[in-house]
């Protein structure tokens, strides 16, 4: 699994892949302390996309992203 270089690509990525299949679709998101990274991965079994960052500027766009998500996953419509 490679992880992808810029977050817009792995934004657009990841709501495309949800849209697709919200029932298959997952994310998770794991801080890794030693190396002052936060991880996202957004996978539905077939497809993984994965994203890392050690800047304090990505934290807030993967806010912005989960609270998108979960509006998605909230609003009755697909």
């Amino acid at each position: 699994m490679t992880f992808m270089k810029s977050w817009e690509d792995f934004e657009k990525a990841a709501e495309k892949l949800y849209l697709q299949e919200p029932s298959k679709a997952r994310y998770t998101m794991k801080y890794v302390h030693s190396k002052n990274q936060l991880v996202l991965k957004m996978t539905d079994d077939v497809v993984c996309l994965q994203y890392k960052t050690e800047v304090q500027q990505d934290i807030r766009r993967i806010d912005k992203f989960i609270n998108n998500l979960m509006r998605h996953m909230a609003s009755k419509e697909h």
